[in-house]
């Protein structure tokens, strides 16, 4: 394959699209395929083993929060007296 510094890194798609590729006529453009695809295997594998960013958390559990746990839990609503069902004395079929 013959390089030629006259050729442009980027050239149009002939898919009759406005995208452009790479163009591995030009060494610039060659050499960004090779890393492209470098960099897409690396990261495949990494995916594959969970390893790096994609790695599982080493401690499953979660921190505990600095609040105080009194807070998160429920408390019924003051009575106020007035009921909250039906009447007890209504029939009931």
């Amino acid at each position: 394959m013959r390089f030629d510094d006259n050729e442009p890194i980027f050239k149009r798609s002939k898919w009759g699209t406005n995208r452009y590729q790479y163009n591995p006529q030009n060494p610039i453009g060659f050499a960004l395929i090779i890393i492209t695809i470098v960099f897409v295997g690396v990261m495949l594998l990494l995916m594959y083993n969970h390893a790096g960013p994609f790695a599982y958390p080493t401690d499953p559990t979660p921190a505990p929060l600095s609040t105080p746990t009194d807070m998160w839990r429920y408390t019924p609503p003051p009575d106020d007296g007035i009921p909250s069902g039906p009447p007890s004395n209504s029939l009931t079929p």
